[in-house]
């Protein structure tokens, strides 16, 4: 009886009881109905067998007291819950393998509880071994990304100084083939007499060549300009501002080509001088071998300078899906004339100018659109052409009260062409009433130089 009772104790039967009924609390809510009630058949079945152990140990208890003894406990107490053949499985299983089938059952749960926590405990450590591992890899694709953007920034250096070396090398080559022309001409070059000198005034050259280059001046005003102008109002409504670029191209145009005609002219210089002999004077060489060649120079470099210097220029703009390239026609025609009127014994050139200047009479007059009162000048629509201090051709310009150097111009929507400022050609059309003369296209400029200026109101010319 003792022994029995002793490994009853030991097992803990009642402790695998109350931790199974834990458990099943625990994971009621998440189990299926079907494991729910195998949940509740098992704790039944090992509580029956823990019952029918009892009930044996109280058989012997009773059976030590005799036919009487304890009797009538068990009579007031247990009587109602006896019931036919309750002890009957004794006889096919005894008490020790009831005690070791229990002993097996709470061994397993152990067991199955141990690996569980282990698995637990496993799946916390990959857990926490995969976080590290995605932030390793977080790290690494950091610095690939920094490695990415340094090496695309390399890149980029390296294409820049490569583009700009390949300008360098352009421009030599340019310069190279310009020297080996110029070497070439300088070879097959004889310099024979003349009655006069290239250098005089009065020289064939020298007046032929300038009338048709300020013929070809009023040309560019009547034609070309009013052709450029039409380009750009595509792109621009501000009629002004299309006015402003047209100017800085032409005065941007005779910068760079006086530059590039004293560059030219040293380098001729520099090498007559090896060979010079003879009467004649070297400049006049070197004016009599320019007038043979004039044609020697770079114009599609003339060009990109001028439109390099357009884009620097902070007083005109364009569109951001346009550029100052739209209208290289006219920056071309502009580029050959200032080249070909430098290259004269006695160049001309365009007068300085800059933005609200006092308007000079002699150089300039005012468009139609003009505020003839005004002093000052708003903008330049064209140039004037001086040879020296001589007026040639008179520019043109618009006046306005209250201009001054920071001043943007008011935008206005562009006139159509048959609106043209060079309708100031014509004295009677000072006055501000409409005259059929609009609608015709401007004459040349050369028209406007006569000393005449406007008819007063009361009938003379000022």
């Amino acid at each position: 009886m003792a022994d029995s009772l002793r490994r009853l104790v030991n097992i803990g039967t009642f402790t695998v009881l109350q931790d199974k009924l834990e458990k099943w609390l625990s994971d009621y809510y998440i189990n299926t109905c079907d494991q729910n009630v195998a949940r509740g058949c098992e704790i039944i079945e090992l509580n029956a067998k823990v019952q029918g152990q009892l009930f044996k140990l109280l058989s012997v208890c009773a059976s030590d007291g005799g036919m009487y003894g304890g009797a009538n406990i068990i009579k007031s107490r247990l009587l109602p819950w006896l019931g036919q053949n309750f002890f009957t499985s004794g006889g096919s299983v005894t008490a020790d393998t009831s005690l070791s089938v229990l002993a097996e059952a709470s061994a397993k749960d152990r067991e199955i509880n141990d690996l569980q926590d282990m698995y637990e405990k496993s799946m916390d450590d990959l857990e926490r071994d995969l976080e590290s591992m995605k932030t390793e890899n977080q790290d690494l694709r950091d610095e690939l990304q920094e490695t990415r953007l340094e090496l695309n920034s390399n890149v980029r250096c390296l294409s820049g100084d490569r583009d700009y070396l390949d300008t360098e090398n352009r421009d030599l080559k340019r310069n190279l083939r310009s020297l080996k022309s110029l070497s070439d001409s300088m070879t097959s070059y004889r310099y024979t007499s003349r009655i006069t000198t290239p250098l005089a005034i009065d020289d064939p050259v020298q007046r032929v060549r300038q009338q048709n280059l300020v013929a070809r001046f009023n040309d560019m005003f009547a034609q070309d300009r009013l052709d450029a102008l039409d380009t750009l109002r595509r792109y621009s409504d501000d009629h002004e501002n299309n006015q402003r670029i047209i100017y800085c191209a032409v005065s941007e145009a005779f910068s760079t080509a006086k530059l590039a005609f004293r560059q030219f002219k040293m380098k001729v210089r520099a090498n007559l001088a090896k060979t010079h002999y003879g009467p004649e004077t070297l400049e006049e060489a070197v004016q009599d071998y320019i007038n043979r060649n004039s044609d020697l120079y770079d114009l599609p470099g003339m060009v990109s300078d001028v439109i390099r210097a357009l884009n620097r220029n902070p007083k005109i703009f364009l569109p951001p899906d346009a550029t100052f390239a739209i209208v290289q026609p006219f920056i071309r025609e502009a580029c050959k004339l200032a080249w070909q009127m430098s290259a004269l014994a006695h160049p001309l050139d365009i007068a300085a100018s800059t933005d609200a200047e006092l308007f000079d009479d002699n150089k300039y007059r005012r468009s139609y659109d003009s505020e003839y009162t005004a002093p000052l000048v708003n903008h330049h629509i064209w140039p004037c052409l001086m040879q020296g201090i001589k007026t040639l051709v008179k520019g043109e310009a618009l006046t306005r009260r209250g201009a001054s150097l920071t001043s943007s111009g008011r935008r206005s929507r562009s006139p159509t062409r048959s609106l043209s400022p060079t309708r100031a050609l014509s004295p009677s059309f000072r006055s501000r009433s409409v005259s059929p003369l609009r609608r015709s296209r401007c004459p040349s400029p050369r028209r406007c130089l006569s000393p005449l200026g406007r008819r007063s109101p009361t009938g003379r010319w000022l």
